[in-house]
């Protein structure tokens, strides 16, 4: 497989640890009911990798908080999982 050119500083893996084995995870999906499933789909989920567990951990109470950009009035909904592979 060819090395992937990172060349964009938006991409989600850095390339220094772009080789590390990634076992800890979080996966992020919607509660039943949600309005974006509507958009998403019933079995929409998104996977998040990290080579180590304190990454995942630290990536995890991350998204769980409340984060400034949402409105006031703004509720998400998101159901998060550890998970290990």
């Amino acid at each position: 497989m060819p090395p992937v050119d990172y060349c964009h500083r938006h991409n989600l893996v850095d390339p220094e640890t772009a080789g590390l084995e990634r076992r800890y995870g979080i996966r992020v999906r919607l509660p039943p009911g949600d309005t974006l499933r509507r958009l998403l789909g019933d079995d929409w989920e998104r996977l998040h990798w990290y080579p180590t567990e304190l990454e995942r951990d630290k990536a995890f109470d991350d998204m769980a908080q409340r984060h400034g950009y949402y409105r006031k009035t703004d509720t998400p909904t998101q159901i998060l999982e550890k998970i290990l592979r």
